[in-house]
């Protein structure tokens, strides 16, 4: 009780600076799941629900989370959920930028506060994404920061979400991870990496107070001779729509137009990958499609 007699134990509102209101979290992430259906996420409708909403395996799966880890938030117990787990559960409810904060606070964390560089992938896009569900799609921060891949997407590159957040980057991954270099046919290696590298030093010197993006830079100079190379040469190239080629493991060489949409802010892309219809690229991605995410271990 205050001292006017009021009570301060509002819902919503932890006691204790800093603490995990567990119930409000479990409501407010039930809430959340049971306003969506799964053509909002690009699910398709299955069997008879029972119940409105999405099932909670199925935002565990947009999540790239154990569905036990979380069912356990929203029956209000188990371990307090990390940064990282919050932002990937955010994406998958399909979280405004406001509700995101919500369920930051909730989980006692300070949301992201850099709104100019931000990591959330706002409801429309993540819906177009939804939507591709017969060709590669992915929503990259303009570090190169994964943000969000369909399925199609994983089929091709990997599926990356359960990995360190520092590892989920494109620029990180292609100097540091052979198997994702080998993605690449031999002879266009050299170039994904001088565009690479050219397109991160466009994004570093429109923000060179960026001390995640410096630190990547740090990171990639100390570990890859290549990459500290390219750097020093200074090459600048924003990326743009391209034609690339990739050695896939299962259906063979694909041939596919890259066009890269931005956000209003430019911090982050749409980039699509399609086939020209009637190729033989256009006929492997049909077959990548059937094969879907039988072979993810490239990621």
């Amino acid at each position: 009780m205050s001292g006017d007699g009021l009570s301060l134990d509002v819902p919503g509102v932890p006691v204790h600076g800093g603490g995990v209101d567990r119930t409000e979290l479990a409501d407010f992430l039930r809430r959340c799941r049971a306003r969506l259906t799964p053509a909002d996420v690009g699910l398709s409708q299955g069997a008879r629900r029972r119940t409105p909403g999405l099932r909670r395996e199925e935002v565990a799966q947009l999540a790239g989370m154990s569905t036990d880890h979380y069912t356990r938030l929203e029956q209000a117990r188990g371990s307090r959920p990390s940064r990282q787990m919050l932002a990937a559960v955010a994406r998958a409810l399909r979280l405004t930028g406001d509700e995101r904060d919500h369920l930051f606070h909730l989980a006692g964390e300070e949301p992201p506060r850099d709104r100019l560089i931000t990591e959330h992938v706002r409801p429309g896009l993540l819906l177009v994404l939804d939507r591709l569900t017969d060709t590669p799609a992915q929503v990259v921060s303009d570090r190169g920061d994964i943000l969000a891949r369909n399925a199609m997407a994983k089929a091709l590159h990997g599926d990356v979400s359960a990995r360190p957040e520092a590892e989920r980057n494109i620029v990180w991954r292609y100097f540091t991870n052979p198997a994702v270099r080998e993605l690449f046919p031999a002879e266009d290696r050299d170039r994904a990496a001088r565009l690479a590298v050219a397109d991160l030093r466009a994004t570093f010197a429109g923000r060179p107070d960026d001390v995640r993006l410096a630190d990547l830079v740090r990171r990639l100079r100390a570990r890859s001779a290549e990459f500290a190379a390219l750097w020093d040469a200074h090459h600048v190239a924003v990326r743009r729509a391209d034609t690339k080629r990739f050695l896939h493991p299962v259906v063979g060489l694909l041939e596919l137009d890259c066009e890269v949409l931005l956000n209003p802010e430019h911090d982050q892309r749409l980039v699509v990958y399609t086939a020209r219809p009637g190729s033989r690229s256009y006929e492997r991605l049909e077959l990548l499609r059937v094969v879907g995410l039988q072979d993810l271990t490239r990621g």
